[in-house]
C-alpha cells in the first residue's frame, strides 16, 4: 500500500501494458513505423493514447481539436473512438509528417473524421473562432506542440470548448525539469508558468497525473 503514486520501473511498466493495453493493429504498426523516426520521441506513449480514448468515450465526444499532429498516433486513437459522424480539426504545419498520418487514418477507415490544417496552430485556432463561429462546440481537446505557445493555445481552445468539455496537455512534466527551480530554458520555463497559470485557473476543473511524460486533464466549467 502507499499514499503516493508508485514508481514505475521498467518491469512494472511491462507488467502494465501486458495486462491493460488493448493495442489496435493499425496504431501498432504506426508506432512501430514511428519508432524509427529521428523524432520519435515526440510521439505519445501507447497507454496514453488509450487513456484519451477511454475519455473520449466517456464524455461522448464527437467534436475534437488537436493542436499537435506529427505521425497521427494520438488523432488515430481518438477518430477510433469517435462515432461515425465524430471529426478531429488536427493542426499541424509539416506536410511532411502528416503524410505518414494520412497514410494510416486512410488505412484504418477514419481518414473522413479527420479535417488536418496544415498552418500554424494560432491561426487555425483564431479561424475556427472568428470565420467559422465554432466557440463552445468542441466537445476534447488535445494539446502537444511547441511548449512556449501552450498559453496561446490554451486561451483559445478554452472559448472552443463547450462547458463541460475536457482538455487534455501534454508533457506538462517534462521529465520533471519544472520541477527544478534551478532548471531555466525556454520550454521548461514556458511549461512551469503554464502548469502554475491552470492551477490558479478557476474557470477549470483541474488534474495532472504522472502519466507518460505528464498529461493534464482540464475540464470547462
Amino acid at each position: 500500500m502507499s499514499r503516493t503514486t508508485l514508481n514505475i520501473t521498467e518491469s512494472v511498466y511491462d507488467y502494465l501494458l501486458s495486462v491493460s493495453l488493448r493495442e489496435a493493429g493499425v496504431l501498432r504498426e504506426l508506432r512501430e513505423e514511428t519508432a524509427s523516426h529521428p523524432h520519435a520521441n515526440m510521439q505519445i506513449a501507447p497507454e496514453q493514447g488509450q487513456f484519451m480514448q477511454m475519455l473520449a468515450r466517456l464524455i461522448g465526444a464527437k467534436t475534437v481539436v488537436e493542436v499537435g499532429v506529427f505521425t497521427g498516433y494520438s488523432s488515430l486513437a481518438v477518430a477510433l473512438a469517435l462515432p461515425e459522424t465524430g471529426r478531429i480539426v488536427a493542426c499541424d504545419v509539416s506536410e511532411e509528417y502528416t503524410a505518414i498520418a494520412r497514410r494510416y487514418w486512410k488505412k484504418a477507415g477514419v481518414a473522413h473524421k479527420v479535417d488536418l490544417r496544415l498552418a500554424p496552430a494560432l491561426e487555425t485556432l483564431d479561424h475556427l473562432l472568428e470565420q467559422e463561429h465554432a466557440a463552445e462546440t468542441f466537445d476534447m481537446a488535445f494539446i502537444d506542440a511547441d511548449k512556449e505557445s501552450y498559453l496561446l493555445y490554451y486561451e483559445r481552445i478554452l472559448q472552443l470548448l463547450r462547458p463541460g468539455g475536457l482538455l487534455l496537455v501534454d508533457n506538462v512534466l517534462w521529465s520533471g525539469l519544472p520541477a527544478d527551480p534551478e532548471h531555466h530554458d525556454a520550454a521548461t520555463d514556458a511549461l512551469r508558468a503554464f502548469n502554475t497559470f491552470l492551477y490558479q485557473d478557476e474557470r477549470i476543473d483541474l488534474s495532472l497525473l504522472p502519466l507518460a511524460d505528464g498529461l493534464t486533464l482540464a475540464r470547462k466549467r
